[in-house]
């Protein structure tokens, strides 16, 4: 089985591996003063961020929107080696859309936004092909926050380690409320040593209006 670290320098022509280089370059200079991530070292970046993010890049299509963006996880890799993807990152935290605006502008991104927001805030329900969400929350929390903005017949994937079974069970009503199909888990190596999962959940019907709730209520409470 190929390796994800393998299947991403494999990827890298000359115009993506440029873009890949610039977007480390921002990476450390900004998180100089805005601790951005624990992971500094460009090949570390290379690996543990952006393998890591294209490890669902075969089941992303049409608009995307990356909940909890962060520094730009899974999305920015997904956007660079998946151009056609129409991406909208939302993140709770204005520093990081800073960021991610800078990204924009200099990775010269086309139909790419960065939004300042909390995932239960944001009115385009039902209106994406694709919702990701990487390292946010434990999946019966992680599936309020992004099936109700997931269209019918589209797909929520969640990056998760490769223990993400139990994680799954804990989350099945959740899914089945928010009207998810049966999830299903594929397993794929990051590198010889580390194991990735992600989680896939197609929409199947439309969910509930009072969904996400507000108040951090997916967090506190989630669905049982």
């Amino acid at each position: 089985m190929i390796t994800l670290e393998e299947k991403f320098y494999k990827s890298l022509d000359g115009e993506k591996k440029f873009l890949f280089e610039k977007y480390v370059d921002l990476l450390i200079r900004w998180n100089e003063k805005f601790n951005l991530t624990a992971i500094t070292e460009p090949s570390e970046i290379n690996v543990k961020h952006f393998a890591d993010s294209i490890a669902a890049v075969d089941y992303c299509n049409g608009s995307l929107l990356d909940i909890g963006a962060g520094a730009g996880f899974p999305s920015v890799p997904l956007k660079i080696i998946k151009p056609s993807l129409n991406v909208t990152m939302a993140d709770s935290l204005n520093k990081r859309v800073n960021f991610l605006n800078e990204v924009i502008k200099e990775l010269k991104l086309e139909r790419t936004a960065a939004v300042h927001i909390r995932a239960e805030e944001i009115k385009e329900r039902e209106k994406y092909d694709t919702v990701v969400a990487r390292a946010v929350a434990p999946l019966s929390t992680l599936a309020e926050y992004m099936l109700p903005f997931v269209k019918v017949g589209g797909k929520a994937i969640a990056y998760k380690s490769s223990d993400v079974e139990n994680e799954l069970k804990q989350a099945e009503k959740a899914i089945e409320v928010l009207g998810g199909e049966k999830a299903q888990i594929i397993k794929m190596k990051l590198t010889d040593e580390i194991e990735r999962s992600i989680v896939i959940i197609t929409k199947k019907k439309n969910t509930p209006s009072k969904y996400p709730r507000a108040g951090n209520k997916p967090r506190t409470n989630p669905i049982k």
